[in-house]
Parts: C-alpha cells; sequence; structure tokens
C-alpha cells in the first residue's frame, strides 16, 4: 500500500533545539502536542506541531504517539514572541503553556451576573474609571487606599461579559487572606494556583478553566500560561516585585508579558503598587490613589548602630508594644543564624567550598550551610584559612532574632517566617492564621513578611540589615531598598497608629523619603539619574558563562566582549568574574551590555550559540 506522507516541522518542548523534521501518515492540526524519538534515545520525548513543511531531503522518522492536547494559536504566537524577545528556543517557551484538553467539552459562562456589596469611595471610583478608560493603567495606590476593591469591582465587569481574569500576585502573596477576599464576590469560580499546591489539585483547577466551572485565577507568575478561552483582563499586583521575573530559563518578566498581551490582544491590564516600578511609572497612564480608609499615623524612628544583638532601644520598644496588646513584625533580609563567619586574625570569610560564597550559620543543625548548593559542613573549632583564629559571627539571621526573643520573652509567642521555616502551603496558611488571630505576638522574616499581607494588629515593624539591600549590586539598589522599607512599614498601624524603627547607616536617604518626601518624588529623581545609563530609558542583557573550567568560561567572555566592541549601538556596562564567581563548582563570568536599540541588542543575542552562555534580557542586576 502506498501511504502519502505529510512531513511537519515540530518543536521539541523544554529543549533548547530548532525545529525538527518528522513525518506522519494522518494529518495533524498544527499545536497538537506528539511524542517522538530522537536519535539514542529510547524515552520518547514531547513535542509540539508547529507547521506543515515540503518532503526534506534527508530520510525521516515517524511521529510515534498523537496525543489529545493541542496549543492554540494565541499560546503559540506568544510563544514566538517569548522565544525572540527572551533569547529561547520555541519549545523553551512552549513549555510555559499547560495545553488544552480535546476530551473536556468548554462550556460558556453562563452564569447569573455577579452582583458585589463593594461601594466604592470617590476616589476609589474615579481610580476603577480611570483604570476602565486606559486599556493598560498603573493604580499608584498608597498602602490602605484599598486597591483591592478596585480589582475585584474590575474583575466582576469583565466575568459578567462572559469572560476570564487572571490576578497576578507574587507566590507568596497567595494568602488565605485574597482568596477569602475573591471568594465572597466570585464564590467557586475562582481558584489559587502558585508552585505549592499539589499535581492532583492542579489538574482539578485546570479542569475547571476547561469546563467554564472556574474563570477567574489568582495566582503566582505561572497562571498567565493556563489554557483561558477568552482572556479579558490580567491584574499584576504589587507590580513592582521583582519576583515576577523568572531567574530560569525562560527567563521572562510575567508584568511585562502582561503589558505586551494587553496591547496586542487588547486584554484591559492593570498594574497596582503603593512603590511601582521606575519601569511601569514612567511609560503607563497611572491614577494615585492617596486616601486611607482609617485615620492612622505612623511615627518613623531611624537609628544607626548594627546590632549583633537586639539593643535596648528595640527591646524597650518591643516591651511597650507587647504591653499595649499589639503584634510586632521584624525584617531581616538574611534567614538563618548570621549570615558571615569571619576569622578575628586573618578576616577571611568562611567560604563554601563549591561556591564562591559565605557560609550561613544554622546553630540548631550544629552547621554551617550553603544557601546556593546546600553543602554543609560541622562549625569549624578555628579559622580553616590561618588555622589559629577565632571564628566570630557578622550579620544577623532571622533564625538569631527568633533564638534571642525567645530567651528575652519567654511568656511570648515568637514566630520565624522564611523558607527554612515555610516550605509548604499548609505552612504558610497555619503561620499567617495564628499571626492573624493573634496567636504570634511577634513575627520574624525575610521579604516574605513585606508582601501584602493585611495585618491589622500591628502596632510595630522593625527593619534590620536594609543596607545590605541597599549596597547591593544593582542599579534598582536604591528603588529596592527604599520600596521594601515602605512596604514592610505599611504593615504596621494599618488600623490604629504604628511606630516604624529602621536600622540603617544611610540615615539621610530614608530619612528623606520616608518623612518628608514621598515615592512619586523619589521615582522622578531616579529617573532622572538612571537617564541614558540604565533601564527605563535603555535596555539591558546580561550573559553569564559558567563551566567547571574557568579557563573556558573566561575565554568565550572574552570572544563575545570584542564582538560586542565591533558593533554600533551596543555598549559593554561590565566584564569580567560575576559576583558570585563560583556556584556549585562551577566558574562564572559575566558580560553585561546595553542599548537604546532593541532590535540590535537583540539582533546580536540570537548570535550567541555557546552552550556556557545563559542569557538574561531585561536583567534585573
Amino acid at each position: 500500500r502506498n501511504y502519502t506522507m505529510i512531513y511537519f516541522k515540530v518543536a521539541l518542548l523544554k529543549s533548547p533545539l530548532e525545529y525538527l523534521t518528522y513525518q506522519s501518515e494522518v494529518d495533524i492540526e498544527i499545536g497538537t502536542k506528539v511524542q517522538v524519538s530522537l536519535q539514542r534515545r529510547k524515552v520518547l520525548s514531547d513535542a509540539v506541531v508547529i507547521k506543515k513543511t515540503q518532503k526534506p531531503s534527508f530520510k525521516c522518522k515517524d511521529i510515534d504517539v498523537i496525543l489529545p492536547h493541542i496549543y492554540s494559536q494565541f499560546m503559540i504566537d506568544v510563544s514566538k514572541f517569548i522565544s525572540e524577545y527572551y533569547v529561547c528556543s520555541l519549545g523553551e517557551a512552549l513549555s510555559l503553556y499547560h495545553p488544552f484538553s480535546k476530551d473536556i467539552e468548554y462550556k460558556e459562562n453562563t452564569n447569573d451576573d455577579i452582583i458585589s456589596d463593594i461601594e466604592l469611595s470617590t476616589d476609589q471610583q474615579s481610580a476603577y474609571d480611570f483604570c476602565n478608560t486606559n486599556n493598560t493603567s498603573l493604580l499608584f495606590a498608597n498602602t490602605g487606599s484599598g486597591k483591592t476593591e478596585i480589582y475585584i469591582k474590575s474583575i466582576q465587569k469583565h466575568i459578567n461579559e462572559g469572560k476570564q481574569a487572571v490576578l497576578l500576585m507574587p507566590e507568596i502573596s497567595l494568602t488565605p487572606q485574597m482568596q477569602s477576599r475573591l471568594e465572597k464576590v466570585f464564590d467557586k469560580t475562582v481558584a489559587l494556583w502558585h508552585s505549592k499546591i499539589t499535581k492532583k489539585k492542579k489538574q482539578e483547577i485546570l479542569n475547571g478553566v476547561l469546563d467554564g466551572t472556574i474563570n477567574i485565577i489568582a495566582g503566582a507568575r505561572s497562571a498567565l500560561f493556563l489554557p483561558y478561552k477568552d482572556l479579558g483582563i490580567i491584574v499584576v499586583d504589587e507590580e513592582h516585585d521583582d519576583s515576577y521575573k523568572s531567574d530560569q530559563k525562560p527567563r521572562y518578566n510575567a508584568k511585562d508579558l502582561s503589558i505586551y498581551l494587553g496591547y496586542k490582544y487588547k486584554i484591559q491590564v492593570i498594574l497596582g503598587s503603593a512603590t511601582p516600578s521606575i519601569g511601569s511609572f514612567n511609560k503607563i497612564p497611572y491614577f494615585r490613589l492617596k486616601t486611607k480608609f482609617f485615620n492612622n499615623s505612623r511615627n518613623n524612628i531611624i537609628f544607626d548602630e548594627s546590632p549583633l544583638k537586639l539593643n535596648d532601644l528595640i527591646i524597650n520598644k518591643i516591651h511597650q508594644t507587647i504591653n499595649e496588646n499589639k503584634q510586632i513584625i521584624i525584617f531581616l533580609p538574611t534567614r538563618a543564624n548570621f549570615k558571615y563567619q569571619v576569622c578575628s586574625d586573618c578576616g577571611k570569610a568562611v567560604e563554601c567550598p563549591y561556591c564562591s560564597v559565605s557560609m550561613s550559620l544554622y546553630r540548631n543543625m550544629r552547621a554551617l550551610k550553603c544557601n546556593y548548593c546546600n553543602y554543609t559542613q560541622k562549625i569549624p573549632e578555628q579559622c580553616p584559612s590561618c588555622n589559629t583564629g577565632i571564628i566570630t559571627n557578622s550579620r544577623l539571621g532571622t533564625a538569631e532574632v527568633t533564638e534571642q526573643l525567645t530567651e528575652l520573652l519567654p511568656n511570648n509567642t515568637i514566630g520565624q517566617f522564611d523558607r527554612d521555616k515555610v516550605k509548604t502551603d499548609k505552612q504558610l496558611r497555619d503561620i499567617l492564621d495564628k499571626f492573624n488571630k493573634n496567636k504570634i505576638d511577634i513575627l520574624v522574616g525575610t521579604q516574605m513578611l513585606s508582601k501584602g499581607h493585611d495585618y491589622h494588629n500591628v502596632g510595630l515593624a522593625i527593619i534590620l540589615g536594609i543596607d545590605s539591600v541597599l549596597n547591593m549590586e544593582s542599579y534598582k539598589a536604591r528603588e529596592n531598598a527604599l520600596s521594601l522599607a515602605i512596604q514592610i512599614a505599611g504593615r504596621s498601624g494599618r488600623k490604629n497608629n504604628g511606630e516604624v524603627l529602621i536600622q540603617t547607616k544611610n540615615r539621610e536617604f530614608f530619612e528623606y523619603y520616608l518623612n518628608e518626601s514621598d515615592y512619586e518624588e523619589f521615582l522622578n529623581s531616579e529617573l532622572e539619574f538612571r537617564q541614558m545609563l540604565y533601564p527605563p530609558k535603555i535596555r539591558l542583557a546580561k550573559i553569564v558563562f559558567s563551566s567547571i573550567n574557568g579557563a573556558k568560561a573566561q575565554s568565550e567572555m572574552f570572544k563575545y566582549k570584542d564582538i560586542v566592541s565591533s558593533i554600533e549601538y551596543l555598549q559593554i556596562v561590565k566584564f569580567g568574574e560575576s559576583q558570585i564567581y563560583k556556584i556549585a563548582n562551577k566558574y562564572r563570568f559575566d558580560l553585561i551590555i546595553r542599548s537604546n536599540s532593541i532590535n540590535k541588542l537583540l539582533q546580536f543575542l540570537h548570535t550567541i550559540d555557546s552552550p556556557i552562555a545563559s542569557i538574561d534580557m531585561d536583567t534585573l542586576s
């Protein structure tokens, strides 16, 4: 029998390879998920049929399995944009998406109109109207001014028009609090999507999105890639948050992608933040919402002393707040007991043997641990470098503060809120639930604390070690530090008066912007400062060359540095050893380039074909 073969170009999911050609006796719909065999591999690989093609000159393999899943043309088009802009293969970009299942019949949203009892104030109504008249808008809303109500009203409008909605939040803000606020209005049609939910639960949600029983997803950045039939609105809450940027390939930014989708597909986009990013402030029409629900005042006390133990000022304020039956949050940028172990004689820090970073001290494990590769060793008796000096600790961490407070306040309950203690969704819910029910008096945590949690009884916020954020090697250091300080300060005195203690050696900077000025003035001055050196007026890309062979990584970096030097419109910002020179035994070299021609920059990035290079377009550091 003589079959007519049909030839297809397929993209391998999660693979950096370009399209491969396969054949089939049956006609396959474009976007269908299939399985194919690769040379010398026993296991079949998942792939997506991208287009039909002419019979090639070489011999083709058959497509082995045709699966009942399909990627829509919308998914393929957006993935093409991701692969071009964030410099990855189409297969890597498509692997972000969850395809449609051909087994599930999609039902239109036939529910009755949702009517909520949310009453907007005059200012909120103006903000809501502003967001409705602009396809993409920035809600620049002070802490406590009620932006969530505006989100809900906007989502409600689209749901009642039979569309779907996505509310993106930084992973850790996906708290029971937001869930209950959404469920109060939208009942069972809303679902939460993030990395800590089980595989089974994810499948239930996907089925719900497909069969029309779920039409609102509140989720972390990956919620953008579910199989939506008709997306009407994307809300990006806490839009300034760096966790919207993926730190692995494809290194996309969910906020920027939302803006692109809004522009290209006429989906309404609302970005919201009390401390918006400079990029959004610079390019998106904004509405400033200042009025608060509660008349409260906040007293900021800024002191300069780097305590390795909690000092008298802090202890007195803690006692005073607890006596008033109010709660306290304490922020530190570091987990563990201490970040650095430094020798009293030679001054060297104890470093991880596989990464060029200091090991963190975990007293309860009686060990030093690397937070990059998880290498763990026992605490050394003396300095491993000079063998004579005594190891001293520096830079306080959350575990240490929790221990010190437990000794100081044996009758009070202290909670620790960081990645060492909160590993699952259940742990997150438990600790926040206890704190909201006043079962925890003091919550000590890392940046997780700053994410939009609404605590009503916090009378004191203490910010320690903020200078390590301000001193980071990033053009965003000032923006990140000030935004973090404002976000954490905003957790204190939500309903009543509150106090904020900030420990810093940069007193003038924080004093001015927290007491005398406001964030809008900071954004304008920062825009002027960055001008044509750093984003948002200019594009920045970072290429990291990493290899077990340091000389090889360095020579690759120099090879591409020489190429960049010869291209007009491209400028080298930095080249040489990465700030963290070694991770998991691989030596790393950076090449950071900027350009005001996005096309020239992308053109160059797409010519990089080194297997040891990783490209980060719109890098944040």
